[in-house]
């Protein structure tokens, strides 16, 4: 797997901020929806594992209340094995997104990680430094919309 070094934005600390006022529920929503937005970085490199997309959906009947937390963290934990096969870092980093998404429903701490792999993942997926960080900043103003319109 190729390195590159991920650099975060300063809007991270606002996101943090924010979902500590939320409920747990939320967060997973909240988490589930940046874990999707990634997917495709993980989908591209291995179409046929379907652990990521299975932690999404996890955490997501968990929030509905349609699926057990046992069931969720079982989803994460795949998630994250598909995270190291995965043999691309943006590849990698969205399977971690999913899998923190679905892990959630265990710790709500999760949530921002699931974020974070999620801004890793678009990071990861750009040619260069300079469109790293620009996909590093839109990402993450994308997230801190969404976690404000689940708020409401």
């Amino acid at each position: 797997m190729e390195s590159r070094k991920f650099v975060d934005v300063k809007i991270k600390r606002t996101i943090a901020d924010q979902a500590e006022q939320m409920s747990q529920r939320t967060l997973a929503l909240w988490a589930a929806d940046c874990a999707e937005r990634v997917l495709a970085c993980f989908e591209a490199e291995r179409p046929e594992d379907l652990r990521p997309r299975l932690a999404i959906e996890a955490a997501r009947a968990w929030v509905r209340g349609e699926g057990s937390m046992a069931a969720a963290r079982a989803a994460a934990l795949a998630a994250h094995h598909a995270a190291h096969d995965a043999g691309h870092a943006a590849a990698s980093a969205a399977a971690r997104a999913a899998g923190h998404a679905a892990a959630t429903a265990h710790v709500a701490g999760h949530a921002a990680h699931s974020a974070t792999y999620a801004a890793k993942a678009m990071a990861y997926a750009a040619n260069d430094a300079t469109a790293s960080k620009a996909r590093t900043e839109q990402e993450r103003q994308w997230q801190l919309r969404r976690l404000l319109e689940l708020e409401m």
